[in-house]
C-alpha cells in the first residue's frame, strides 16, 4: 500500500514539473508557486527549499531539538522506539500538537505524506534508503552523520529551516558557556568525568566523539583513560560486559538508560556488588541524569541541559 502511494506520488511530482517547470519556477529570483525557495546543499545532493517553511516533519531526534531551540515546532516527528515519545525538557506543551509518524528506523511515508510537509529533515546515516520516497513527498534535506557532527547537523538544519543566523547565535552562546563552566569549576574541572549508557542487553562507556563526550569537551573536563577510545576508530562509544562494569569507573559517573528494559538492567547491575565497589559509588558521585538529554538530545537544547547537569552537581 505505500509502495503505490509513494509511486503515485512522485508520478503526479514528475507530471507536474513537467507540465508548468516553464510557468511555475523562476530560477533568477529563486521562487515557484509556493512562494520564495532557497538552495540547500546537503548529504544527498542540492535541494529547493521553502524559504520560510511552516510544516516541517523531522525524522530525528536531533531537529526535534534544533526546530524548538529556534522557536518552531515540527507537525510530525519520528520516535526512537524504546523511549516512546519526543524530548519533554523544552516542556510537554511544545510536544503537544506533534503527530508520530512512526520509528526513527521506519519512517511511515503515508503518515509524512498526510501532513502536508513544506519541508522534511532527516539523516543519511538513519534513512538513506527512504530518501526518494521522502523527496516525492516535499523537499528533504538529509545531515550526514550523527552525533560527532551534531554543531554541522544544527546549523545546516538551521539554514533549511530559515534560521541561520539565529543557528549561529546559539552555538556560539552555548560555546562560549561551556567554557566559561570549565574555567569556573576550577579544580574540579580536573575529576575525570565517566559517561555510562545502559541499553537493553548491553552497557556502553561513551567517549570524546560522542555528543555528550563533545559538550565534556567543550568545557574542557577530564576524562578517565578507558574512555578516551585512544585505541579505536570509532570514538563515541565502546561497550563493557556486567563483568567488566570495574572499567565504567571514574571520579564521577553520569549514567542513563535506554528505555524500560534498559531502566531495570541498569538497576540489577547498580544493585550488584561489582558496582558498589567503584570508587565514584564509594564517594557518592554517581548521578542518574535524562537519556534523551545526554544521549538522543544531540542538539543545543540538549547540550546546555548537560551544561546544567555538570554545573549541578560538579560544583555542589
Amino acid at each position: 500500500m505505500r509502495r503505490r502511494l509513494v509511486a503515485a506520488i512522485a508520478a503526479a511530482v514528475a507530471l507536474g514539473v513537467g507540465l508548468t517547470a516553464c510557468s511555475e519556477s523562476d530560477p533568477v529570483a529563486g521562487t515557484t508557486a509556493g512562494g520564495e525557495t532557497r538552495e540547500i546543499t546537503h548529504a544527498m545532493g542540492t535541494t529547493k527549499v521553502p524559504a520560510h517553511p511552516q510544516r516541517v516533519v523531522v525524522l530525528d531526534s536531533d531537529k526535534i531539538d534544533t526546530m524548538l531551540s529556534l522557536g518552531m515546532t515540527p507537525v510530525g516527528a519520528t520516535n526512537t522506539g524504546e523511549a516512546k515519545g519526543w524530548p519533554t525538557y523544552f516542556g510537554a506543551d511544545k510536544l503537544a500538537s506533534i503527530k508520530d509518524v512512526g520509528q526513527i528506523s521506519e519512517p511511515d511515508i503515508e503518515a509524512i505524506n498526510a501532513l502536508k510537509p513544506d519541508l522534511i529533515l532527516g539523516s543519511k546515516f538513519r534513512q538513506e534508503k527512504f530518501y526518494d520516497e521522502l523527496s516525492a513527498v516535499a523537499p528533504t534535506v538529509f545531515t550526514e552523520k550523527v552525533g560527532i557532527t551534531w554543531k554541522e547537523n544544527f546549523l545546516l538544519d538551521g539554514k533549511a529551516l530559515g534560521k541561520e543566523q539565529e543557528a549561529k547565535d546559539l552555538l556560539a552562546q552555548y560555546e562560549t558557556r561551556a567554557k566559561e563552566l570549565g574555567a569556573k569549576l576550577g579544580d574540579a574541572a580536573k575529576q575525570k568525568i565517566s559517561i555510562v549508557r545502559f541499553r537493553p542487553g548491553s552497557i556502553r562507556v561513551y567517549g570524546p566523539e560522542s555528543f555528550s563526550g563533545i559538550v565534556l569537551g567543550d568545557a574542557g573536563l577530564a576524562r578517565p583513560e578507558r574512555q578516551l577510545l585512544a585505541n579505536k576508530d570509532d570514538k563515541r562509544f565502546d561497550e563493557v560486559s556486567p563483568e567488566r562494569i570495574s572499567e565504567v569507573d571514574g571520579d564521577v559517573i553520569f549514567v542513563t538508560a535506554f528505555g524500560e528494559k534498559a531502566a531495570a538492567e541498569q538497576a540489577q547491575v547498580t544493585g550488584g556488588s561489582l558496582w558498589k565497589n567503584l570508587s565514584a559509588v564509594k564517594a557518592n558521585k554517581v548521578y542518574v541524569v535524562p537519556d534523551e538529554v545526554w544521549m538522543t538530545g544531540i542538539g543545543v537544547g540538549a547540550a546546555n541541559k548537560i551544561l546544567d547537569d555538570l554545573q549541578k552537581h560538579l560544583t555542589a
